[in-house]
């Protein structure tokens, strides 16, 4: 599938990746706001800020990383579905 509907699944709940990753086992996901609790030590004014969502990609060596997409990744056409 293209990028736009991968993007659409991501706002659904679900998880995307590309074929053309690779990484085994990387995958995307929203994270909705105020959804991703923690705690920043560079000030409290920080810490009692809302957060609004984003796209979150779990990588090959298990970490989580926010994610922004290249131009390689919006115009591909591999993108699915990750059901696994």
């Amino acid at each position: 599938m293209k990028f736009g509907s991968a993007l659409e699944y991501l706002k659904a709940g679900l998880k995307v990746r590309r074929e053309g990753w690779n990484g085994k086992g990387m995958f995307l996901f929203q994270v909705d706001g105020n959804r991703w609790d923690f705690t920043a030590d560079v000030g409290p004014e920080i810490n009692d800020m809302d957060t609004l969502p984003f796209i979150c990609m779990k990588t090959a060596d298990n970490k989580l990383v926010p994610w922004l997409a290249s131009q390689t990744d919006l115009l591909a056409d591999d993108w699915q579905e990750v059901t696994e």
